[in-house]
């Protein structure tokens, strides 16, 4: 059975810095890509972006091109999320999630078997 648990959300001023951890728990790690979702109040789960099972494919919602990186440590089982110069709309909840397919690099929630339990980040004006 596969576990996510993801830690490191808080309160951040605009223009900040946070880096979201995913430590996935399970088989087959390395064989799976996997990605971030992010979900506002009042707002539909939206896919932030996703890497390779080797971490050397990235994909990234537009919102969010240039001042996020995913990248993963197959050692450690473990995805990252760094988010920089983060703004207040990017106040979510945000989600690790591991997809049925393998090798899947953009995600729609449909395509998700396993999600993380989330983690809170608030980005203040």
């Amino acid at each position: 059975q596969v576990q996510l648990v993801e830690s490191g959300g808080g309160l951040v001023q605009a223009g900040g810095s946070l880096r979201l951890s995913c430590a996935a728990s399970g088989p087959a790690f390395s064989s799976y890509f996997m990605g971030w979702f992010r979900q506002a109040p009042g707002k539909d789960r939206e896919f932030v972006g996703g890497v390779s099972g080797s971490g050397g494919s990235t994909y990234y919602a537009d919102s969010v091109k240039g001042r996020f990186t995913i990248s993963r440590d197959n050692a450690k089982n473990t995805v990252y999320l760094q988010m920089n110069s983060l703004k207040p709309e990017d106040t979510a909840v945000y989600y690790c999630a591991r997809p049925m397919a393998q090798h899947m690099l953009f995600m729609t929630t449909r395509s998700i078997r396993y999600w993380g339990q989330g983690t809170q980040v608030t980005v203040s004006s």
